[in-house]
C-alpha cells in the first residue's frame, strides 16, 4: 500500500468514527456502554459551554401558558431574508398573534398604541434559525430502535420533549425550529417530527408529525447485526419504499373510485402515504459521492420522492451535475471540510458545492455531535473554508425552511409569517456576536439581556 493511500485510508477511518459517534451513542445492544458514550459526548461540549444551562433558565418558555403579546421591536437593522433580500436600517417589526404584523423602516411604520416597546438601537433582527438535523428535541435514549434494518412503524413524535436541557442551550444561540429525526444505526430508523424549540407541552411544539421519513444509506447502518454491505442495504431499502409504494396505490385506486375493493389498513404502511404524496420529504443520510449518487437516482429521480440530503460530507459535492438534474435539496453537515485525496489538498464541504452550482444548500449541526446552539457556527465554518456570507446566513435560516417546506411560516422576516426571530449583537455569523433575545411564536423564549450571557468562542 503506498504512504499516499495510508493517510487517505486514515481520513477516512477518522471521518468515519466522527460520522459513527450517532450510532455508537444509540446502539441498543448495550444501554450501559450507550450512556457512558453520550456521557462522554456531552461532557466535551459542556466544558465549552458551562454558562448556558445556567443562562438558558426555565423563565421564557411558556409558549402556552398566556396569549402572545403585541410587541414591537426598534431596532438597528432587518435581515429580513425575503424574495428581495431586502435589508431594513433603523426600522421596525411589530408582533401580534404570535405572527409579524408588520416590518418596515421606522419611518414607515408606526407603532400603534397598545404595543410593549424593544429598543434595541444597535443591534440587528436575524430570522430564527432552522436545523434539519437534530436529535436533542426528544429523549435521545429512545431515538435509534434497532430492531430491523429498516423500522418503516417507528416515529419520533413519541419522544418529544419541550424545555429539556439542551432544547433551552439551543435557544441561546437564535434556533427556533428544528426537525427531530431518529438516528442512523440502520436504513430506515422511522419518521421525524418537526418542532419549535419553545413551548411547554408537545402540542405547544409539534409543528407537523410525520415531518420526514429518515434514510440511512451507508456508514452507520454498516455495522448493523455484523455488517452489511451498500448492495443489500440499497435493496433492501428499494423494496420497503417500493411495498410502501404498493400500499398507497391499493388506497388511491380505492379513493378514486377505480376498485371497490377496500385494502385492509395497515399502520406500519400507513404514514408512508404522505411520502408518496409529497406531504413531507424524505431525510438521507448521505455521504460520499458514490452514496450521493444513489440517493438522487433512486429516491429523488426513479421513486420521485421530495429528498432532502443530511450530511453531504467527503467528497459528496462531485456529485453536483447529477444533483443539479433532481429537485433534491443539499442540507451540509455536521462536518465542515475534509481532506480530497485526488486534489491533496483541504476542501470546504460546503463551498464545493456551491461553487459547482448547488444552491439549494443548507447547514446543520446533527445535534449533539455539534451543540444545537452553535448552527450560527456551521456557517461561519463554511465561510472560512471557501464559501461567501449571505447564502451561508441564508443556509440556516431561509434554505431550510424550505427544504422541509415551511417557508410559509419560518426562515424570513415578513408580515404574516411566524414571530421567529433573534435579535442578535451584530451579524450572526461573526464569532463575537451573540443573541441577545429570542423570539418564538411571539413570546420571549430566552432573554440574553439580563445576567450573564453565553460567551462567543
Amino acid at each position: 500500500m503506498s504512504s499516499e493511500c495510508r493517510v487517505a485510508n486514515s481520513e477516512l477511518k477518522a471521518e468515519d468514527r466522527m460520522s459513527n459517534v450517532e450510532y455508537r451513542m444509540s446502539n441498543g445492544a448495550c444501554s450501559r456502554h450507550r450512556r457512558r458514550l453520550l456521557a462522554a459526548v456531552l461532557s466535551i461540549f459542556a466544558i465549552r459551554h458551562s454558562t448556558f444551562a445556567a443562562l438558558a433558565d426555565d423563565t421564557p418558555a411558556a409558549a402556552g401558558a398566556a396569549a402572545a403579546p403585541k410587541l414591537a421591536f426598534r431596532v438597528a437593522k432587518v435581515l429580513s431574508l425575503n424574495d428581495q433580500d431586502d435589508v431594513i436600517n433603523d426600522a421596525v417589526v411589530l408582533v401580534s398573534g404570535g405572527k409579524i404584523e408588520a416590518v418596515g423602516p421606522a419611518s414607515q411604520v408606526k407603532i400603534p398604541d397598545g404595543y410593549t416597546v424593544r429598543a434595541f438601537s444597535e443591534n440587528w433582527i436575524v430570522p430564527g434559525l432552522v436545523d434539519c438535523h437534530d436529535h436533542i428535541a426528544g429523549s435521545l435514549s429512545d431515538l435509534n430502535d434497532m430492531v430491523y434494518q429498516t423500522n418503516p412503524g417507528l416515529n419520533t413524535r413519541a419522544t418529544v420533549e419541550p424545555n429539556n436541557e439542551l432544547i433551552k442551550q439551543a435557544r441561546t444561540g437564535g434556533v427556533t425550529t428544528v426537525l427531530l429525526i431518529p438516528g442512523s444505526g440502520t436504513n430506515m430508523s422511522g419518521f421525524g417530527t418537526i418542532c419549535k424549540t419553545a413551548g411547554d407541552t408537545p402540542d405547544d411544539v409539534v409543528v407537523r408529525s410525520p415531518g420526514s421519513l429518515k434514510i440511512a444509506q451507508a456508514g452507520n447502518p454498516e455495522w448493523y447485526f455484523g455488517g452489511n454491505n451498500r448492495s443489500f442495504m440499497n435493496w433492501n431499502t428499494r423494496q420497503t419504499l417500493l411495498k410502501a409504494l404498493d400500499y398507497h396505490r391499493a388506497w388511491e385506486a380505492f379513493e378514486k373510485g377505480q376498485t371497490k375493493k377496500k385494502p385492509a389498513y395497515d399502520p406500519v404502511w400507513d404514514d408512508f402515504r404522505g411520502l408518496f404524496r409529497r406531504d413531507f420529504p424524505v431525510s438521507v443520510h448521505t455521504q460520499i459521492y458514490q452514496v450521493v449518487m444513489t440517493t438522487v437516482t433512486m429516491l429523488s429521480m426513479k421513486l420521485k420522492l421530495w429528498t432532502v440530503m443530511d450530511h453531504s460530507e467527503f467528497d459528496g459535492w462531485k456529485t453536483a451535475p447529477l444533483v443539479l438534474a433532481s429537485d433534491a435539496w443539499t442540507i451540509q453537515g455536521p462536518r465542515a471540510f475534509h481532506f480530497d485525496t485526488a486534489a491533496r489538498r483541504m476542501c470546504g464541504n460546503a463551498n464545493g458545492w456551491w461553487k459547482n452550482g448547488v444552491t439549494k444548500l443548507g447547514l446543520n449541526t446533527d445535534a449533539p455531535v455539534i451543540p444545537q446552539q452553535e448552527l450560527s457556527y456551521q456557517a461561519t465554518m463554511g465561510c472560512w473554508y471557501g464559501w461567501t456570507t449571505y447564502p451561508a446566513i441564508k443556509s440556516v435560516t431561509k434554505v431550510p425552511s424550505q427544504a422541509l417546506g415551511l417557508s410559509d411560516r419560518v426562515g424570513s422576516i415578513e408580515a404574516g409569517k411566524d414571530a421567529d426571530f433573534g435579535v442578535w449583537t451584530g451579524d450572526p455569523l461573526d464569532p463575537r456576536s451573540a443573541c441577545l433575545l429570542l423570539i418564538v411564536n411571539g413570546k420571549v423564549a430566552y432573554d440574553g439581556t439580563k445576567g450573564e450571557r453565553p460567551r462567543p468562542f
